[in-house]
């Protein structure tokens, strides 16, 4: 994977950036708080989105924007890839506004979906990143200070031994659930024993003959009553025949008896509404010769001779169609009058706005021609202003005209005479704690003496041949004193230079300000004379077009006047139209009431007819009804003589004797009934005993069968679980031993001549260095940079385990190294660009990407950027430096 183009906008110290970046070492060199780890901040935030914050959203987004954006452009397994992703500021609260990859396979859209893409391409998620490829800025130790259990976790994420480990959990799940059920399974067998055990005991054959045997004779003890219980039912059959014979005949009687005095009645009821119905046709007939006379009459005020419905409907249908004409004409004059109505109001509103906008012209020239006088009035005062700049700028000049360094060089100077005051007042200071240590030892020796003991020894002064030396260290403080002098003589004099150097500096600032200043002001003098012509050019314009702007509107006005009369005209035709559709009307409202009473009259002659109808169809039922009523009448007397008293009694005994019978069979039949159902239902829970006891049987056999399977599964799942631990055990002790060898070979090539012989990884990932003489050292007992070039071995032998032990050659990401010499001295740097450049040339890392404010970085790169920051505005700018000037930076 090779990062090809990064662009930031609104990030955190960024208005606008766009890099491209190449392959080979990119040294990113800028000063401290430049925004250089922004940019690594920026692509790793293109990848991941927020889980690459170590802050929230809002943090970075520019201060005062509303919007931040950043876009990344890489290469990975030979294609092109480009994720975009922009954060939106509402109401103090920052949100992902769009997040977007596009890849050779497909688009995808959204944070989650992007991170997930990027997790699966690159075979790492965040956290892994930042383990491997990217060596953040104060996290240099972080893998030396980190736990051995820590390490093993970040180191087996790293080489995917994790999903060894889940796969050996789910074995172990598994190998769990299969004994849970196992173990169930045998509770069920154990449970099923216990149920066989106690059915077989019950000898449930011999208990199912026993009760057949007594279910047979209830079976032959119900058949015996069920034939006399028959026969008894037959008898009382028989004798409810005959009284239902001769029941039936007394409610043919009864029945006979009702219909007469009912038909009697009907006829009687009929008669009258035949009396009601003459009545109204009586009433029909007056009504009638009423309608017709009215009709006559109406006939004679309509436009008819004579009371006919087609002629009538044929002169409403004339008239009508005559409306419908009218009423088209009224329509048609009316959207007439309202279009020029509409136009006349367009007319007046366009004369209207014309007016407006000739108006506006004159205003607008009058303004421009004050603006044009006051433009006069400005460049008069730029003038005068720029006279006033050419002398300031005349007399700070001549402040270099006696001296040590001109405008050009007045800054390397300055910091040659900075770097000669620093160096004399560390002389100074120096030889200030000299003499204070060389006074404190005279003061003691001579102390010492004084006591008769020797000043070096502390012996008896007798015989001592230290006692002269008291001489010799008086004179070497007098030669230390009269050197501090000179010292301090050349630093007051170099303070003095360097505080004239310092003014001078600012003059040339101040110089470069004015200059800055005239430049500007010459220039808006230069803008504002070139458009004083314009503007006397805008003037005459505007008043030429504000008098033809009047005149279109005085146009304007007068048509909207003709459009108005014409509008006029057509409301008069309109009303025209109105007058003579209300006398067709009054004339079709006379036509419609003759139609309407000739439907009347025929309503009412066919109302007479119908009632006619009524009265001759009630007549002919009075007859038919009569017939029926002398029919009636002679069945009646033959039914009242076929009645025999004597016979019906004796059924009536007959069915009572049978009735009782049947009771009492239907009791002992009740009785039989129960009693077999019981022996039935002891016989069917017998038989189901048996049933169940088959089928326990067999459940034994199938769990049987199940249980040897389980305990087959059971031991497939521990030899499954077995088998993931001791590979994930296998498969880290050689990648252990590799990464050990790699670290060593790293660790070999920066400190190939120091006291450091070897590096120890065990199976639990603990470190030791160990030195030349064997002894063993923990990392944490190295110097501050000997530690951090530890860890950066480390990390890169990581990276180089990784693209090399993974499935073969894998598309790694570029190795990011943020600020890797904060705890490194000159030395150290040195070593530093030694595994660089192992890394680039002999492990072949396609893309390595340095952040640094240290020069000595600049010599490894195959690619320098700058960046910088503009100290009024707070924003940093990048700049792709040629490959030439690198290799002069170098030099």
């Amino acid at each position: 994977m090779r990062f090809t183009r990064v662009r930031v906008e609104n990030f955190k110290c960024y208005a606008d950036a766009d890099l491209r970046l190449d392959r080979g070492v990119t040294v990113i060199h800028g000063l401290n708080g430049s925004g250089k780890s922004s940019l690594l901040e920026a692509c790793f935030f293109a990848l991941y989105g927020s889980k690459a914050l170590d802050e929230t959203l809002e943090a970075v987004v520019s201060i005062g924007a509303e919007d931040a954006e950043v876009e990344l452009w890489f290469t990975h397994a030979g294609g092109d890839y480009h994720v975009e992703r922009r954060i939106r500021v509402r109401d103090e609260r920052a949100v992902t506004a769009k997040a977007v990859l596009e890849t050779p396979e497909g688009t995808y859209e959204g944070a989650r979906a992007v991170r997930q893409r990027v997790t699966d391409l690159l075979r790492m998620d965040h956290e892994a990143f930042v383990n491997c490829a990217y060596v953040r800025q104060g996290e240099v130790n972080k893998l030396i200070n980190a736990s051995p259990g820590e390490r093993q976790d970040m180191l087996d994420d790293l080489l995917q031994l994790g999903k060894l480990e889940e796969y050996r959990e789910r074995a172990s799940d598994a190998r769990v659930g299969v004994k849970r059920v196992r173990d169930g399974k045998r509770d069920v067998l154990e449970n099923l024993d216990q149920q066989i055990e106690a059915k077989e005991d019950k000898d449930l054959h011999e208990r199912l003959n026993e009760l057949g045997g007594q279910v047979n004779e209830v079976t032959a003890e119900r058949e015996r009553i069920e034939d006399q219980r028959e026969q008894a039912v037959q008898t009382r059959d028989d004798a409810e025949s005959v009284l239902e014979e001769y029941e039936e005949k007394r409610a043919e009687l009864d029945e006979l008896e009702d219909e007469i005095a009912e038909l009697r009645d009907s006829i009687a009821e009929t008669e009258q509404e035949r009396d009601e119905l003459n009545e109204r046709i009586r009433d029909r007939r007056e009504t009638l010769s009423e309608k017709r006379d009215e009709l006559e009459d109406a006939v004679t005020e309509s436009e008819v001779e004579e009371a006919d419905t087609g002629t009538v409907e044929a002169k409403v249908d004339e008239l009508e169609a005559t409306d419908d004409d009218l009423q088209e004409r009224i329509k048609e004059q009316s959207v007439e009058a309202q279009e020029h109505n509409s136009t006349a109001e367009s007319l007046r509103e366009q004369a209207k706005d014309l007016e407006s906008r000739a108006d506006a012209k004159r205003e607008e020239a009058a303004e421009t021609e004050t603006e044009l006088a006051e433009t006069r009035e400005e460049i008069e005062k730029k003038r005068a202003q720029l006279d006033s700049l050419d002398e300031k700028i005349e007399t700070l000049s001549s402040d270099f005209d006696d001296a040590p360094a001109d405008r050009a060089s007045v800054s390397e100077h300055r910091e040659a005479v900075a770097s000669e005051l620093d160096e004399a007042r560390q002389t100074v200071t120096e030889l200030e704690t000299t003499l204070k240590s060389e006074r404190e030892a005279l003061e003691e020796a001579e102390r010492l003496r004084d006591q008769g003991k020797c000043p070096e020894c502390g012996q008896d002064v007798d015989g001592s041949p230290h006692v002269e030396t008291i001489e010799e260290d008086r004179e070497r403080i007098a030669e230390l004193e009269a050197e501090l002098e000179s010292a301090a003589e050349e630093r007051d004099e170099l303070e003095a230079k360097f505080d004239r150097t310092e003014a001078l500096a600012e003059t040339a600032t101040k110089l470069d300000q004015l200059e800055t200043n005239r430049e500007t002001v010459e220039t808006l003098v230069e803008e504002k004379e070139s458009g004083l012509g314009d503007d006397e050019e805008a003037i005459e314009r505007l008043r030429e077009e504000a008098e033809e702007l009047a005149s279109t509107a005085e146009e304007k006005r007068a048509a909207a006047s003709e459009a108005e009369e014409s509008a006029e005209e057509c409301r008069n035709v309109v009303a025209e139209c109105n007058q003579e559709r209300q006398e067709i009307r009054e004339r079709i409202d006379r036509l419609e009431r003759v139609s309407t009473l000739l439907d009347e009259v025929e309503t009412l002659e066919e109302a007479i007819e119908r009632l006619r109808e009524q009265h001759d169809q009630k007549g002919e039922v009075n007859d038919e009804r009569r017939e029926r009523l002398a029919d009636k009448r002679e069945r009646k007397q033959d039914l009242a003589g076929q009645f025999d008293d004597e016979k019906v009694e004796q059924a009536r005994n007959e069915r009572d004797r049978a009735t009782e019978y049947v009771e009492k069979a239907d009791a002992r039949l009740e009785e039989l009934e129960e009693r077999l159902s019981e022996l039935q239902s002891q016989v069917g829970a017998v038989e189901n005993e048996i049933e169940e006891l088959e089928g326990l049987r067999e459940r034994r056999e199938e769990l049987s069968e199940t249980l040897e399977r389980l305990e087959s599964l059971y031991g497939e799942a521990d030899d499954l679980q077995e088998m993931y631990g001791t590979l994930r055990a296998e498969l880290r002790q050689r990648n252990v031993e590799t990464l050990e060898r790699m670290v060593n070979e790293t660790f070999d090539l920066v400190y190939q001549n120091d006291s450091y012989a070897r590096i120890e990884l065990d199976g639990e990932y603990q470190l030791t260095v160990y030195q030349k003489d064997g002894e063993a050292l923990d990392p944490e007992q190295l110097s501050g940079g000997e530690r951090a070039l530890f860890n950066l071995s480390l990390r890169c032998a990581i990276y180089r385990l990784l693209a090399e032990g993974i499935e073969g050659a894998a598309p790694m990401p570029p190795l990011i190294l943020d600020e890797p010499t904060v705890f490194l001295d000159s030395g150290h740097v040195t070593q530093l660009l030694d595994m660089i450049e192992y890394m680039r040339d002999d492990v072949g890392v396609e893309q390595i990407v340095v952040v640094s404010h240290d020069e000595e970085l600049v010599g490894a790169a195959d690619d320098l950027v700058r960046v910088a920051k503009d100290s009024t505005t707070n924003r940093s700018s990048v700049e792709h430096v040629e490959t030439g000037v690198v290799a002069e930076l170098a030099d």
